[in-house]
C-alpha cells in the first residue's frame, strides 16, 4: 500500500475506507489523531503528521480522538444501529414500530438510514427478517401456521402468508416439509456480511453491498431451497471465525463451503483457496495452474461468479499489470483485504523477539 504523505492526506480528504486501520493522522494545532475516515473537519495540509499505527501516534505525542476512536478494532457503528439491532435480536418476535424507537431517544428516520447504509435493507425490513425468521423456526419446531403468524406480528393470515412466500420461496404450512437455509448477518470493520448456510456447510458470504447480491440470494433460493434468517451453531462458528480473520488473529478456515458451480467454475475457485496469504495471482497465472493457459478471460468469470467472499479468496486475484481489477465488494475493501493479509504474513513468520523488523516490514509498499 502506497504510504507517501500526498497520498495519505489526499484519503483523508476522501474520507477512504481502504486506510482504515493502515494509516492514522495526528493534527499538530490540537494534538489529537485521528482514522483517516474521521467525520470531524479536517486540517490543513501544513498541521498534519501521518503515523502506521495507533501505537506510533501516541508515542509522537498525540492523543486518541474521542469522535472516531482510532483504538477501537471494528469500525464504529451508529449508536442508533447498534442499540437497535440488540434489541431485535433480544426480542426477535416483536413488531417494532417508530414509537418504539423514538421510546429509545432515536429519530425513526436516522434508524431507516443507519440500516440502510449498513445492511442495504432499512430499519423495518430488517426487523421483519429477524420476525419471520423466528416464526420459520417455530414452523420447523412443529409449531402451528397461527401461533407463527402471531409471533411474526400478523393478523391477517393472507398477509403473513405473502410475505413468507416471498421469504423462503414456501407457502408456512409446507415449510417443515422442505430443507431450510438459514441466513445471518455477520459485522466486520469493513461493512455487514450476509452468510446463508444449512446443515452440509456454507453456500453464500457476500459483502451486504454487493450489487450482485439479490440475484445470487434468488439463484440459491432456487437451486438449493428456501432461506430464512435466524440462528444456527454452524453461523456462530462462522462467525466466530470471521472475527478471528479481520482482527488479524487467524486466517484459517474450516467450515465446508458447498456452493456449487460448473467443473471449470470448481476448479478455479479451488485454485483461489492455494493462493497464500499475502500474495496475489493474476488471472493468466490461474488459467495455467488448472491447465487452461487460454483462458484468463473465463478465469475472470470464474472469479466474480464466486460467492464465498474472503474463504474462497477472489479478492487475491489481479490485473497482470499488477493492477486491482473489478471485485463484487467495491475496490476498496478489495484494497483493504490485501492490506490486512499482508500484515497478517509479515507477522505470522515474524521471529520471536525480532517485532521491530515485522514493523518495519509492514511500512514497506505492498508487492
Amino acid at each position: 500500500m502506497i504510504t507517501d504523505d500526498d497520498t495519505l492526506f489526499a484519503a483523508l480528504i476522501a474520507r477512504d475506507p481502504s486506510y482504515e486501520g493502515f494509516a492514522y493522522v495526528g493534527v499538530k494545532t490540537t494534538g489529537i489523531f485521528c482514522r483517516l475516515t474521521c467525520p470531524a473537519r479536517k486540517p490543513k495540509r501544513s498541521n498534519t503528521v501521518f503515523f502506521g499505527s495507533c501505537e506510533a501516534a501516541q508515542e509522537a505525542g498525540f492523543r486518541p480522538c474521542l469522535r472516531c476512536r482510532p483504538f477501537d478494532r471494528q469500525r464504529v457503528p451508529n449508536g442508533a444501529l447498534e442499540i437497535l439491532r440488540e434489541k431485535i435480536r433480544a426480542e426477535p418476535e416483536r413488531k417494532w414500530s417508530a414509537a418504539d424507537v423514538r421510546a429509545l431517544g432515536y429519530d425513526p428516520s436516522t434508524a431507516r438510514r443507519a440500516f440502510q447504509r449498513e445492511y442495504g435493507v432499512t430499519f423495518a425490513q430488517y426487523a421483519r427478517s429477524q420476525r419471520l425468521g423466528y416464526a420459520v423456526t417455530r414452523l420447523l419446531r412443529g409449531g402451528s401456521v397461527m401461533d407463527a403468524q402471531l409471533d411474526a406480528g400478523y393478523e391477517s393470515g393472507s398477509g403473513f402468508r405473502d410475505a413468507i412466500t416471498r421469504l423462503i420461496g414456501d407457502a408456512p404450512a409446507r415449510a417443515s416439509e422442505r430443507p431450510i437455509l438459514t441466513a445471518q448477518w455477520l459485522d466486520t470493520p469493513i461493512g455487514a456480511m450476509v452468510a446463508i448456510a444449512d446443515g452440509t456447510g456454507l453456500h453464500l458470504l457476500e459483502f451486504a453491498e454487493r450489487a450482485a447480491l439479490p440475484a445470487e440470494i434468488a439463484r440459491l433460493r432456487k437451486r438449493v431451497g428456501p432461506i430464512c434468517f435466524g440462528r444456527s451453531p454452524f453461523l456462530d462458528e462462522l462467525s466466530r471465525q470471521v472475527e478471528r480473520y479481520f482482527s488479524g488473529r487467524s486466517a484459517s478456515f474450516d467450515v465446508p463451503v458447498v456452493q456449487r458451480g460448473s467443473p471449470f467454475e470448481t476448479g478455479v475457485w479451488e485454485a483461489l483457496r492455494q493462493i497464500p496469504l499475502g500474495s496475489t495471482r493474476s488471472y493468466g497465472e490461474i488459467a495455467r495452474l488448472i491447465g487452461r493457459p487460454d483462458a484468463p478471460r473465463a478465469v475472470a468469470r470464474a472469479n466474480g461468479a464466486n460467492q464465498v467472499a474472503v474463504i474462497v479468496p477472489c479478492h487475491r486475484v489481479i490485473g497482470a499489470d499488477g493492477s486491482l481489477t473489478g471485485y463484487g465488494g467495491k475496490l476498496w475493501r478489495k484494497k483493504w483485504l490485501l492490506e490486512h493479509e499482508r500484515r497478517m504474513a509479515v507477522q505470522a513468520v515474524a521471529p520471536s523477539g525480532r517485532a521491530e523488523q515485522a514493523e518495519l516490514a509492514l511500512e514497506s509498499p505492498a508487492p
